[in-house]
């Protein structure tokens, strides 16, 4: 007996201590769960924030279209109604279904609970039991926790929101807000949520306008959607739920038997029915039919693709989608994108199997006013793919006139001299261990020339020959600064167009030429605010400034030579570019080829609009050779533009002080050509400093300089670079060069036996003129060869 009254005693402290850390341990926990819970009046501004869209506008403030909010990575599809916007059929099936004393109950359900550990006691699987304030919690305020972890607690922090929530919304506000959260499926580019974009989806119509059998289907798709892909085991579901509803005195028995008999046409399905509403037949003949857009827009979607992207980059993803309601305001100009539009349109010589991408920015601004990125035919939607944002492809020769250019930054002329003559250089991993540029086919002069008629011919010799003298290091900092950064390890090869960049970039690279020699990254969007009308973004107030890459003398000076390349010739004397006029609108540009004929370029500007069309099979691979930029994306280039321009006033290029004009130095060539130059007080322009790789420019017609050191025909001497001589002991050090001569010219590069005057000395003016009459009139040439290819 005293043992019995003993292990009692032992059992109650035991059973008390047990309860007693059970108490503990439930406070312990439910405090941390009280802490980690999200607010729960939070609810109604989510469940508004996930269905309000992004609307996007052009210039004019037309609208494009918008965006359509996401949950994680996937789009989905939802718009928010009110309760007395959807049919009372929709209601009653989901309460029948889901949570038959919805009305009953604060947020928990006792009987589904107890339903719940029974099936747990039978050694069952847990179904349903949830009520509709649960499954909404789980859908707004859990969500991220219900789609990262599957931890114990979060059924508790269900329940304590659901008994908050419960207190706090009405019944009515609690059924709105899941009716416009519930998942219904996959609608192809979204997922469909709320009953919005599920009525749209399955029967193209509004929530209001459901039927009661189109009702019961949506309902029963509620806790599984994939139920959609075998339509006959639904119907089963159907009836069993019409015949809950007229239990709980929803609908009539007659209401139900009209609903089953209904001759119910999911889309995508072809179902035949006998009059009593039994299946015949069931066929699900296209899936897509009840896919819903992801992004509602129908104008500009290549450009609407870039503004997501840079939406999503100033402001992340959660502002964009999560957040939703903004109002974004673009440089897009309905005007110039439809210009772009029909000239894509229009074009129909293109090489077998090509598309093209085409963009024209504000050179002012570096606003993009026109895009497309793939041929457009038709009223077609195009391809995703955006050739002339995302597409990566070989510039070819409309990269020459930025080296070009910083040549002229230098210091030198467009009258400098090059060899167009074979020259090789030491290049580890080419052929025989040396690089040997070459030009087209039919192209070589074989003589040397003016670099103003190099470029109007496109010759890649002179091009290598200038790239070496001013050095790779000088020249690609000059593409870095405009945005067009060469690929690692490229050498020489790169003043000859191999680096990759993209038509918009190319674009916004020829775009200072205009502007007095500023770059700006090309920017889509101007305004963004809230729904509300906070400002978020504003590009007046944008702190970012543009770079200086050239002094606007310097960029003037390269805007006439590319001005040259497309008016120096005519097409039939061989002009590349001639194509590209249009009007009485200056035009100033250039062509450009990739190896194998893979890419076709024109790049070019007017003093209104900068642009770039490229030509080529999407997936690469070369062209016939027959085809070249000049007879392809010239032509584009120009109708794109010629439309752009309709109504504006005819403009000439601003032309800043301290340019000066002379005749061509080869008038033979370049018969009645005036070339732009630098006004000696302004000599300064031409500010770029040589890095360690490049040897010092000059002035002088140099024809020496012929390839490697081991070159047996060629000697190093120290030349003054003033005078183009041999350096004396009077020579100032800093005009000491060193330059590699054929041996045979070594008498050419004498010592000056006049040497110049002192400077507090003037020449004698009857001296000058007597040394100018002894000049030798340019040698006559023919007129170039007819269509060298750029």
């Amino acid at each position: 007996m005293i043992f019995v009254v003993r292990f009692l005693k032992f059992f109650t402290s035991f059973l008390l201590a047990a309860l007693i850390a059970a108490l503990g341990v439930v406070a312990t926990y439910g405090t941390k769960w009280w802490r980690e819970l999200p607010d729960y009046r939070e609810l109604d501004n989510l469940t508004r924030s996930l269905g309000a869209e992004t609307r996007v506008y052009a210039r004019d403030n037309t609208p494009l279209g918008s965006l359509i909010p996401r949950i994680g990575e996937q789009a989905i599809s939802r718009t928010l109604v009110n309760l007395n916007e959807i049919s009372p059929f929709m209601v009653a099936a989901l309460i029948s279904n889901e949570d038959r004393r919805f009305f009953e109950h604060y947020g928990l359900d006792p009987y589904g609970l107890g339903r719940q550990v029974q099936r747990l006691a039978r050694g069952d699987s847990v179904q349903g039991g949830s009520t509709l304030t649960n499954q909404l919690i789980k859908n707004t305020l859990l969500l991220q926790e219900y789609q990262q972890s599957r931890s114990a607690d979060r059924k508790f922090k269900e329940w304590l929101l659901s008994v908050q929530v419960e207190r706090t919304f009405t019944k009515e506000e609690i059924l709105q807000n899941y009716l416009n959260t519930i998942y219904w499926g996959d609608g192809g580019p979204v997922e469909l949520y709320g009953v919005y974009s599920a009525a749209q989806a399955y029967f193209r119509t509004t929530p209001k306008n459901l039927t009661l059998a189109q009702s019961a289907y949506l309902t029963v798709l509620v806790p599984r959607a994939g139920r959609y892909f075998d339509y006959p085991a639904v119907r089963p579901l159907i009836k069993t739920l019409l015949g809950r509803m007229v239990e709980d005195r929803w609908i009539t028995q007659a209401q139900a038997d009209a609903a089953w008999r209904e001759k119910l046409q999911p889309r995508g399905w072809q179902v035949s029915y006998d009059d009593a509403g039994k299946i015949l037949s069931a066929k699900l003949v296209d899936r897509t039919q009840k896919e819903l857009k992801a992004v509602t827009t129908t104008r500009a979607p290549h450009f609407m693709g870039q503004v997501t992207l840079e939406l999503e980059r100033r402001f992340g993803r959660d502002k964009v989608y999560g957040a939703g309601g903004l109002r974004v305001y673009t440089t897009l100009d309905p005007k110039v994108q439809n210009a772009v539009e029909k000239a894509s349109r229009d074009t129909t010589y293109l090489p077998p199997g090509a598309t093209l991408a085409a963009t024209v920015v504000d050179p002012y601004t570096g606003e993009v006013l026109g895009m497309i990125g793939q041929k457009l035919r038709g009223d077609a939607p195009p391809a995703d793919w955006n050739n002339a944002a995302q597409g990566q492809r070989q510039i070819g020769s409309t990269i020459k006139p930025l080296l070009y250019t910083t040549a002229l930054s230098t210091g030198l002329s467009q009258s400098h001299e090059e060899d167009d003559k074979p020259v090789s250089y030491p290049c580890e991993g080419c052929k025989n261990g040396v690089y040997e540029p070459k030009n087209f086919e039919g192209a070589d002069q074989n003589r040397a020339m003016t670099i103003r008629e190099a470029l109007n011919r496109s010759l890649n010799r002179v091009t290598v020959r200038l790239a070496d003298r001013i050095g790779l290091q000088t020249f690609f900092g000059k593409l870095r600064a405009l945005g067009i950064p060469p690929n690692d390890g490229t050498g020489l090869a790169a003043s000859l167009g191999a680096v990759e960049t993209t038509p918009i970039k190319m674009a916004a690279a020829y775009a200072p030429y205009v502007n007095g020699g500023l770059y700006r990254a090309p920017r889509y969007i101007s305004r963004v605010t809230t729904a509300r009308g906070e400002v978020l973004y504003d590009a007046v107030n944008d702190p970012v400034r543009p770079t200086r890459v050239w002094t606007p003398q310097v960029a003037y000076l390269g805007l006439d030579m590319i001005r040259g390349v497309v008016n120096d010739w005519t097409e039939a004397q061989g002009g590349l570019a001639a194509r590209a006029k249009f009007g009485e609108w200056p035009v100033a540009g250039k062509t450009g080829t990739s190896n194998e004929v893979k890419d076709l370029w024109f790049v070019g500007t007017t003093p209104l609009y900068t642009g770039a069309v490229w030509v080529g099979k999407q997936q690469g691979g070369g062209n016939p050779d027959y085809y070249y930029s000049g007879q392809v994306a010239a032509p584009i280039w120009k109708r794109m533009m010629e439309l752009a321009h309709q109504g504006q006033t005819v403009r000439q290029f601003s032309e800043p002080p301290g340019i000066q004009y002379a005749d061509s130095p080869d008038p033979g060539r370049l018969p009645g050509v005036k070339i732009a130059m630098l006004d000696p007080n302004y000599r300064d322009a031409a500010n770029t400093e040589l890095q360690a790789d490049a040897p010092v420019p000059t002035q002088y017609r140099e024809t020496s300089y012929t390839g490697p050191s081991s070159d047996p025909l060629t000697v190093v001497i120290s030349v003054d670079r003033e005078t183009n001589r041999q350096a004396t002991e009077f020579t100032p050090p800093e005009n000491i060069v060193s330059r590699r001569v054929y041996v045979e010219q070594l008498p050419a590069y004498a010592p000056d036996p006049n040497p110049a005057p002192l400077k507090d000395e003037k020449p004698d003016p009857q001296a000058v003129k007597a040394a100018n009459s002894q000049g030798q009139a340019p040698e006559t040439a023919p007129a170039p060869a007819a269509k060298p290819k750029p």
